[in-house]
């Protein structure tokens, strides 16, 4: 009698999707990349009710998490940086002006936020602000885990993957807990857009509004052009489309500012900012990418720990080795996570090299421990390569899991057949190739864990651009405003900007704000 070989329905799924791929080409090949979710268990309405109540407290529990990152002044004592001096004070001098270039282009996320503070008493912005960036950034971290479903099946993967954003390395050197920084946890969200493939029409709904939010806030979105272009031509009904519809109407807001700042000669197109050598742009970016995206993938303190034992070209090395080999040893064993792992992983190269391209000045300004002017192109190319490992895992864990099942026909078939010598020889066959097969997934989840845990604890809270000293607290601001507005004769508070304030806002340094706008 011949044992049943058994799967479970993710495997039957993986299979089909495996043999459509050959025999269509690179039309199946892309379709792999854009694998459907999960069908949903069904739920009552009590579980449907506890399961959103569960997801609104993680949000809320990852927003307070984030706010705990930055060290000295509490994030949220503090307006940081442009959300202050260009985009509240817009809000303050022209309500609703949402479409205005800023550093070349439109960020409309930031605008309209600024414009809801701006009815807020003065004192409550540092608070919103704050607040608002860490939730949007949980957010995110909520719609990543649901819409990596198709590519990692494991749940507790998914809830390390979206933890990963929450607790990202990089985060509290400069994009945590603000509003205008937040466009850099959007273009994780983003990733994970073009790659689901929701069956409901609110998933479809949530596509849609991350990728219009994102490609209306940020230009650099338009590098997800291939991407989509990959995801048409796979998915070539039109109800798959909807992050596609999401991005070109975003692109559409976006589109005209950028022109605008270009004729005007202030975008980064044209050569707009501190002056950089093109000649060296592309050497300098590859430098950024391996110092300053390779060597830190492994943690911020655990890499200068490395740097300083070995030298920054050395560190660089040894982390580089670890990690092809790595990705060496997915690719080899795991052929269903190679679309994906070669995708994110170019991805992220992109941009890097795109950004730094564009903003030059960023690869060669001095790089500290407590110090790094484009931290914030790290934030994608890092998170891609911890998402990449973490598939590559979860498909091991697929395998494990198919292994279980056969182990479990062969004992039954065994069982049916009595306890005869061929019995025996069937059941403990199984036994040995899941003792072999589930150890290396074993393996595999542990170190994931243990290597991100302890990235994550030692990154938790230190101190960088993003830490605001005591003179930048916001209540000393607000008492500024005040005494300004109330010595005022003109109904008028003049502001002094930045001192780069022509470059970084593209406005005059010294902006008058209307006191009869500002709730004293």
């Amino acid at each position: 009698m011949v044992i049943p070989e058994t799967r479970d329905s993710d495997q039957v799924a993986e299979a089909v999707t495996a043999e459509k791929a050959t025999a269509e080409g690179i039309h199946g090949a892309l379709r792999a990349l854009f694998p459907l979710a999960p069908e949903p268990a069904p739920r009552t309405w009590t579980r449907r009710g506890m399961a959103a109540a569960a997801q609104i407290a993680a949000v809320g529990l990852g927003a307070w998490v984030l706010l705990l990152r930055i060290p000295g002044l509490p994030s949220w004592d503090a307006v940081y940086a442009e959300d202050w001096w260009e985009f509240l004070v817009g809000a303050y001098q022209h309500p609703w002006r949402l479409f205005v270039p800023f550093g070349g282009y439109e960020q409309l996320l930031q605008r309209v936020v600024a414009q809801f503070v701006s009815y807020l008493p003065v004192a409550q912005a540092a608070h919103a602000f704050a607040g608002v960036g860490a939730l949007i950034t949980a957010g995110c971290a909520l719609f990543i885990f649901h819409a990596s479903s198709g590519h990692i099946r494991s749940a507790p993967l998914r809830v390390l993957l979206a933890v990963g954003v929450i607790l990202l390395s990089s985060a509290p050197m400069e994009i945590a807990d603000s509003t205008v920084a937040v466009s850099f946890y959007l273009l994780l969200a983003m990733f994970w857009a073009v790659l689901w493939r929701p069956r409901t029409a609110a998933g479809k709904a949530a596509a849609f509004v991350v990728a219009f939010i994102t490609a209306a806030s940020i230009s650099i979105v338009i590098l997800f052009a291939p991407l989509l272009a990959m995801r048409v031509f796979a998915l070539r009904r039109f109800r798959e489309q909807a992050v596609t519809a999401g991005w070109l109407a975003g692109c559409l807001v976006q589109l005209p500012i950028i022109i605008i700042s270009y004729v005007q000669g202030q975008s980064r197109l044209g050569g707009y900012g501190p002056s950089g050598d093109s000649k060296t742009r592309i050497g300098g970016s590859f430098t950024f990418y391996a110092h300053d995206v390779v060597l830190r993938a492994i943690g911020w303190h655990s890499s200068w720990r490395l740097e300083s034992l070995t030298g920054r070209d050395w560190a660089t090395v040894i982390v580089a080795i670890a990690l092809v080999a790595v990705f060496v040893v997915i690719m080899a064993t795991q052929p269903g996570a190679r679309p994906f792992v070669v995708v994110a992983l170019l991805t992220g190269f992109v941009f890097s090299m795109v950004s730094t391209i564009l903003t030059p000045w960023v690869t060669v300004s001095p790089v500290t421990i407590q110090q790094e002017s484009a931290a914030r192109y790290t934030a994608l190319p890092i998170f891609l390569i911890e998402a990449a490992v973490i598939v590559g895992v979860d498909y091991a864990l697929r395998k494990r899991r198919g292994v279980r099942e056969q182990r479990g026909a062969g004992e039954r078939g065994a069982g049916e057949r009595g306890a005869g010598e061929r019995g025996v020889r069937e059941r403990n066959g199984p036994r040995r190739w899941y003792a072999r097969a589930g150890l290396r997934p074993a393996l595999a989840v542990t170190a994931l864990v243990v290597i991100l845990a302890t990235s994550w604890a030692v990154d938790f809270r230190y101190q960088g651009i993003r830490t605001v000293p005591e003179g930048g607290r916001w209540a000393l601001h607000v008492e500024q405003l005040r005494t300004g507005c109330q010595n005022s004769s003109s109904g008028e508070f003049r502001l002094h900007g930045p001192t780069d304030g022509n470059f970084v806002t593209g406005l005059p340094t010294y902006e008058w704000i209307p006191c009869s706008r500002i709730k004293l």
